[in-house]
């Protein structure tokens, strides 16, 4: 059995309710232009380059250039970026909040634009159950590029070996599994609480 000597959770997709179908979904309508949209122009890979620091400004001018016609849909992405947010996950806060009544040492790893981040903190308390939040756009890193783990690590000051990463993609899972953690890709937090039980850890 490992010894296991802290629990990091990702936050979109395990503890916040994120999706630019949120907001695109009023704006589009239509579900294959708006399909195409979330694919070829606000997508993805854009997207992440905000996560690993670029601003907001230069994005949406260099995007803008390319597509001027989708102008206004673009700005709105961030413009509007709180209609991406549905809230919480409540069965995932509720696993965070059972260990971290039993004492296990917890820790965030996100890719999230500096720009946005704002807009969740200091503003749910289970955040606060964190020792420590790495967020992307604040180091200029984003997972799966193992040098975010690498800055994680640092920062709980114990070998990946003796810790437990939940995110809910499986690329990010991956690298953090060929780095030495143990990885969960997250799908239930009835799933990922028995894999944390068969870990060994105490909750």
């Amino acid at each position: 059995m490992p010894d296991i000597r802290a629990v990091v959770f990702d936050f979109g997709g395990v503890l916040f309710d994120w999706n630019a179908e949120y907001l695109y979904r009023e704006l589009i309508p239509d579900e294959a232009e708006r399909r195409w949209f979330l694919t070829h122009v606000c997508s993805p890979d854009w997207n992440l380059k905000q996560d690993c620091g670029r601003a907001v400004a230069e994005a949406e001018t260099e995007l803008i250039a390319l597509y001027p016609d989708h102008a206004e849909l673009i700005r709105a992405f961030y413009g509007q970026w709180p209609k991406t947010l549905r809230g919480v996950l409540k069965d995932g806060v509720e696993l965070l909040e059972q260990l971290h009544a039993a004492g296990v040492p917890l820790y965030g790893l996100t890719n999230w634009s500096a720009e946005t981040y704002h807009h969740i903190e200091g503003k749910y308390d289970f955040l606060e159950r964190f020792r420590h939040i790495v967020v992307s756009g604040r180091i200029g890193m984003v997972k799966p590029d193992p040098r975010i783990y690498a800055h994680l690590l640092e920062r709980v000051g114990a070998p990946a070996e003796s810790c437990v990463f939940i995110d809910d993609n499986v690329h990010n899972t991956d690298a953090a599994n060929a780095l030495g953690f143990h990885a969960i890709a997250h799908r239930s937090a009835a799933e990922t609480a028995s894999r944390l039980r068969a870990l060994g850890v105490t909750f």
